[in-house]
């Protein structure tokens, strides 16, 4: 894909150097681009591991857990020296020890990523990058200021909860997913709904992808895409245009097509997928495989835009071999916002006031808004709500 532009402020954002776009295809307001290596990572491969329909109570560290639908999980493999690794079979449907479709199971989970024997780690797929965001300054106000409620000081942020709809929720993915070719070599695809980049995914050998195609519709999807998937008409597609009055032979004809697929890719990577590839974000390690690192990301939070969050495996040159990304919702990237603009402020909430361009009580509401009124004492939150309804002079 496009490397980044050498001459703007660096991104941190995914470097999918090595995953070349491919035309893509369209059914309804679904676009799938395909992502296809030249050169497929022969020592480290994923297989998927799966946990059936039931309930997943996740242990991130002791004494904190979340719960939350988690179908399977993904299983890395890989060698130290470089050499082939082998993936294990993937097998979709639920195990003959699965519980019977009458009772409501419960499986439990210990961390998002964990280690396993040999050179194995079983990691949650996507959980791991909303997890980060629901960890984000989880642990509430460090300084006990006189606004914040006795809640907010001993529990933080828990209980804390975020909505997604299910990828078989959304209209038109399904029919996508069967019906659209797979390419050969391909690792990877960007998926659009009604433009709007909605997840990206990324592999390191075409067979894992192939076994791995059918779990996009296990992923979580924001509210946003399922939105446009049920309002939105279908997108064009993009066609290539080749002059034919200029056409004398078959190599330039060859030179035509290619002209055209390079024009497609320079579009994609440059206007399309702008919001993803273009933008810092802050990057944390959560485990190393050999050469490769496991590590998920959050954006910085730009309300009114784009924002994605995700997960990746890097090699040693920081190139993605494996990619899972989850675009947040406007409201998903306010409540980010306020508290990252309150973590830098200590939680004291004049100054972050100050720093928005806003009145402390017009923060306030603006928390009550975001879904954490509940960390303001009821006293300060009245208060608040009292000042925004009385007319100013």
């Amino acid at each position: 894909m496009t490397p980044p532009d050498p001459t703007g402020p660096e991104p941190t954002g995914p470097d999918l150097t090595g995953l070349d776009t491919r035309p893509s295809q369209v059914w309804g307001a679904v676009r799938l681009v395909p992502l296809v290596r030249d050169e497929p990572v022969e020592d480290l491969r994923l297989h998927a591991r799966p946990y059936g329909d039931v309930t997943g109570l996740v242990e991130v560290r002791p004494r904190h857990a979340y719960v939350s639908y988690v179908p399977h999980g993904f299983v890395a493999t890989w060698t130290g020296d470089g050499t082939p690794a082998a993936a294990y079979g993937t097998q979709m449907s639920p195990g003959g020890d699965s519980p019977p479709t009458a009772t409501a199971g419960l499986r439990f989970h210990r961390r998002t990523a964990r280690r396993e024997a040999g050179q194995r780690l079983r990691f949650l797929p996507l959980h791991l990058a909303l997890e980060g965001y629901l960890a984000l300054h989880f642990g509430g106000p460090p300084i006990a200021w006189e606004e914040w409620s006795q809640r907010a000081i001993r529990q933080g942020l828990s209980p804390r909860a975020e909505e997604a709809y299910l990828g078989a929720d959304v209209r038109g993915l399904a029919d996508a997913l069967r019906v659209f070719e797979i390419h050969p070599g391909q690792c990877g695809m960007l998926l659009y709904v009604a433009d709007a980049l909605a997840a990206a995914f990324a592999v390191p050998h075409p067979d894992d992808y192939r076994a791995l195609h059918p779990t996009l519709l296990q992923d979580l999807f924001g509210e946003l895409i399922h939105h446009y998937a049920t309002l939105m008409p279908p997108v064009p597609d993009f066609r290539a245009r080749v002059d034919d009055a200029r056409i004398r032979s078959l190599a330039e004809l060859r030179t035509a097509v290619a002209g055209q697929e390079d024009a497609w890719a320079r579009f994609h990577d440059t206007t399309m997928a702008h919001g993803l590839l273009h933008h810092a974000y802050t990057w944390r390690t959560v485990h190393k495989l050999g050469r490769f690192t496991l590590s998920r990301f959050l954006p910085v939070f730009r309300p009114k835009e784009e924002n994605h969050i995700g997960e990746a495996i890097t090699d040693e040159g920081g190139g993605v071999v494996y990619l899972k990304t989850f675009r947040l919702s406007e409201s998903q990237v306010r409540r980010g916002h306020l508290l990252d603009r309150l973590a830098a402020h200590d939680w004291h909430l004049a100054d972050t006031a100050a720093g928005l361009g806003v009145t402390e009580a017009q923060l306030g509401l603006r928390l009550e808004s975001a879904g954490f009124g509940h960390l303001l004492r009821q006293d300060v939150l009245d208060g608040y709500r009292s000042r925004g309804r009385t007319p100013s002079r």
